[in-house]
């Protein structure tokens, strides 16, 4: 029966070397980089959790810190390359390649290994794909993980912030790999048990608490009237003829925006209890004059949002909580319901070329997908229906040869026409052909495919994809509403005209939207203090948005 237990005598040995450095389950955080040592094994495949908000922080840097000779050829998978540790691996040689899903901060510096060959790139994922690969061919061989607290037994409370903990404790704990947790603190009595002890192997108090990003945070007080002019149109032009109910914003201003106009511009087209009822999301705090005004009805998060705490603890008919009042988030599981249960999914992006594909991978900077492949796509798995979704089915069903009635996923890209300093945002080819060749990859990273996108709203107006009658149609929907950037200034007046005549663009004017409808004082809060006001103090924003 030995040939079947290779994987069980190969933990056995790694912890019997563990144990000579640390006998129990609890280690001194000094001992870090010795047990480490001791359980990986040179080509080891490591994932350390971390997605674009909490990080086993202290676990990273001390695997940074372990001798490149004794710890080395790693083959990381994680969720995000986001602090200055995960790039010393491949700096220093511990590390040679990544599987990941966003580089976030550290996408400038990630391109740069990539374009001095000291990296290699499996793949972008998005956050599903990573993590269904963990339990095939990318499973663990050890896993470092964070939560809020441990007992003495190694069962870890993981507090409003689960995400991505769950499934990486499980994928490792149940193939035999090596299971260690850093922790905020070790109790006597844990609140809840997120995840058993007889999974978790070693257990760290770490020096510090994790690290954790207020990522989705957005001060309403940085909005401009572009952004709101955007968010009423795709208000009035998309959810309200739609009638949009489940739906997901991705992270950024124009979708903060859409969110602080729902109690005002939402409320006087009568538009509460038809639209934005039922969110897959963080908690935004954004959101929070939505819910107080009757808006939403729920939403599921796939991670927390620092200063939300006490809010959603008051809060539990919206949000998923425990008996103890706290949330589970649970990123896997979100994101399947961000799949499968969303009539919408809106987000932006870097770039966008003339057949709608978009990417955030540019040249010179690497940032990865997220959520956003996933939740931007149609998911042709679907069986159950709603109008948004039957709507939209029919749509695109008038020039599309099908035998048989089907829905379709609203995938919506809204953006302006230029970046930050200048940079066009249309183009006619992305940057990702290119970094598909420099990174090696057999296709380009691509982060939204555009025959998934259903719509493009750009301060020019809203292209309806779904109307159009081929392939040359939707190129010029496209440049029709990309403005005065290269792609747009070689669109087809004649073409565009009549896109415009049959609806398939959509102008500001045709929706009865002036320019100068567009104004800051829509915005159901204007301050990150008239939010703490809107939630009646329970919202406790962090240090850096604080400026009163």
């Amino acid at each position: 029966m030995e040939q079947w237990q290779h994987l069980r005598e190969g933990k056995r040995r790694r912890l019997e070397r563990a144990r000579q450095i640390a006998p129990s389950k609890i280690v001194r955080h000094e001992q870090t980089v010795d047990l480490l040592q001791a359980v990986i094994e040179k080509g080891d495949r490591v994932c350390i959790e971390g997605d674009n908000q909490k990080q086993a922080d202290f676990l990273a840097a001390a695997l940074a810190r372990c001798d490149a000779g004794a710890v080395s050829d790693l083959h990381m998978i994680m969720s995000s390359i986001s602090l200055p540790e995960h790039i010393a691996l491949f700096e220093k040689g511990i590390a040679r390649t990544v599987d990941f899903c966003y580089s976030a901060r550290e996408g400038a510096r990630l391109a740069s290994l990539v374009a001095n060959r000291k990296i290699s790139i499996g793949a972008i994922h998005t956050y599903p794909e990573l993590y269904a690969r963990y339990f095939m061919d990318l499973t663990p061989h050890v896993s470092l993980i964070c939560a809020d607290a441990a007992d003495g037994a190694g069962n870890l409370y993981t507090g409003f912030n689960t995400e991505d903990t769950a499934v990486i404790a499980e994928a490792t704990a149940f193939r035999n790999g090596v299971l260690i947790a850093q922790v905020n603190e070790i109790v006597d009595a844990l609140p809840r048990t997120d995840i058993p002890g007889d999974w978790v192997d070693f257990v760290v108090k770490s020096p510090s608490p994790y690290s954790i990003t207020p990522l989705f945070t957005r001060d309403p007080a940085d909005l401009n009237e572009i952004k709101i002019l955007m968010a009423m149109m795709v208000i009035k032009g998309i959810y309200a003829p739609y009638g949009v109910r489940y739906l997901n914003h991705g992270i950024g201003y124009n979708t903060a925006a859409i969110e602080l106009l729902l109690p005002t511009y939402g409320e006087a087209l009568g538009l509460k209890g038809s639209i934005c009822t039922h969110w897959m999301l963080n908690p935004h705090p954004t959101l929070i004059p939505a819910i107080e005004s009757g808006f939403v009805q729920a939403v599921y998060c796939p991670g927390s949002e620092v200063g939300m705490e006490e809010y959603i603890r008051a809060r539990p008919d919206i949000f998923f909580t425990g008996h103890d009042g706290s949330m589970r988030s649970n990123r896997c599981l979100a994101h399947l319901a961000g799949h499968y249960a969303l009539d919408l999914f809106i987000g932006s992006t870097l770039q966008i070329d003339t057949r709608g594909n978009s990417s955030t991978a540019t040249v010179g900077r690497i940032a990865g997908f997220g959520g956003a492949p996933n939740l931007g796509c149609d998911a042709r798995g679907r069986r159950h229906g709603s109008p948004a979704w039957l709507k939209a089915g029919q749509e695109q069903a008038r020039y599309a040869k099908r035998s048989l009635p089907r829905g379709r996923k609203l995938v919506v890209q809204i953006v302006e026409t230029f970046q930050e300093r200048g940079t066009p945002t249309f183009v006619e080819e992305l940057d990702a052909v290119k970094l598909m060749r420099d990174m090696g990859q057999e296709i380009p990273p691509v982060m939204v495919y555009g025959d998934d996108v259903t719509h493009i709203v750009t301060e020019e107006g809203i292209a309806n994809l779904l109307l159009c009658r081929n392939e040359e149609e939707r190129i010029q929907a496209v440049r029709g509403v990309a403005g005065y950037t290269p792609a747009g200034l070689r669109r087809s007046a004649a073409a565009v005209g009549n896109l415009i005549a049959r609806g398939v663009i959509t102008r500001p004017q045709d929706l009865g939207i002036r320019w100068s409808d567009a104004s800051t004082d829509l915005l159901a809060a204007r301050s990150v203090r008239e939010l703490v006001e809107w939630s009646k103090g329970l919202y406790r924003p962090p240090r850096q948005f604080i400026r009163w």
